[in-house]
């Protein structure tokens, strides 16, 4: 299931990549779900489509994910359903490797390590900041790590049935709803299972402020997964809001009690000694060359998601008395 819009740069890398998995391609189905792109994204699609009938181009006129992927539910036939984005590829042992971990574990989700990858400057600085730990904490799928049972994993494969289990995705997260649908998976007793052993490719966005405006979602939307699963939530999802909230506080009681400037003060360095430390680090392992903007991609990530998260408590305000 591949949700897409406007992905022409990528799309057929990333059809290419499911041509020509280690599986019978007879038992492979691959659903292009298109939210009315205005590049060339159909017209790329389209063509690979007329040398491969396994390949369907559908639409989405709703034009968000969530609702991309609950089109390629209801059209799919296959026992298995893989999420894969438009922007990203997968290695050729892909899905040979997710039937095998769902077959051996017995889980209802599986899936790997994701690599950021990009050719450009800015995007390289963005891919290193993704794959470290204090970019986007622990998760295993962009960080590596030993395989078991996690949270959550991008790209899922599923089997069909717990669709029909616990329902679709949910169309009113425009973000976060791979996350939603995983909290409710775990919530009915299902498990989730990483291994470094299924990969995948992604490419993240090449330019800072496209990166600021997926962060921002990312934390807004975060708020309504909160408000449906909180028991669900980690300390981690709550560290960025917490942040920018402390931040916020110790600005505005400076200007009555000098002695919140002295702390806002002590915050920053605090921060920023961490970024510094960090950036340093990859650095040293993937290029100097990549430190100055390193440290200016780290706080965007930061700042975007904690002030989502905080901005999406107005938002979403309602639905606290519901």
């Amino acid at each position: 299931m591949i949700p897409v819009r406007n992905e022409e740069k990528y799309i057929g890398q990333c059809i290419s990549s499911l041509l020509l998995q280690e599986y019978d391609p007879v038992k492979i189905e691959i659903l292009v779900v298109d939210g009315d792109s205005t590049d060339r994204t159909t017209e790329i699609v389209t063509r690979f489509g007329k040398k491969n009938p396994r390949i369907q181009l559908l639409h989405n006129p709703e034009r968000t994910v969530p609702h991309a992927l609950n089109i390629a539910l209801d059209q799919a036939k296959g026992g298995i359903m893989i999420r894969v984005d438009g922007h990203a590829s997968v290695h050729p042992d892909y899905l040979k490797k997710c039937v095998y971990y769902l077959e051996k574990t017995g889980a209802d989700c599986v899936g790997g390590i994701i690599e950021s990858i990009n050719s450009s400057y800015t995007g390289k600085a963005i891919a290193l900041a993704m794959s470290s730990t204090f970019g986007v904490g622990n998760a295993r799928f962009r960080t590596s790590g030993r395989e078991g049972y996690v949270d959550t994993v991008a790209f899922g494969a599923y089997p069909a049935t717990i669709f029909k289990t616990i329902g679709h995705f949910d169309e009113e997260l425009v973000r976060c709803q791979d996350d939603e649908f995983n909290y409710r998976l775990r919530k009915s007793g299902g498990k989730i299972f990483f291994t470094p052993e299924i990969k995948a490719r992604y490419y993240p966005r090449s330019g800072l402020f496209a990166l600021a405006k997926q962060y921002f979602q990312y934390g807004l939307y975060k708020v309504r997964v909160l408000q449906k699963h909180f028991r669900m939530m980690q300390i981690r999802q709550f560290v960025p809001a917490l942040f920018v909230l402390a931040l916020f506080m110790t600005a505005v009681a400076g200007l009555v009690v000098p002695l919140m400037h002295t702390l806002l003060k002590i915050i920053l360095f605090a921060y920023l000694s961490a970024c510094l430390l960090f950036t340093l680090n990859i650095a040293r392992q993937d290029g100097i060359k990549y430190a100055i903007l390193l440290f200016v991609i780290f706080p965007i990530l930061h700042i975007s998601y904690g002030a989502g998260f905080i901005l999406g408590q107005f938002k979403f305000i309602k639905y606290y008395s519901m």
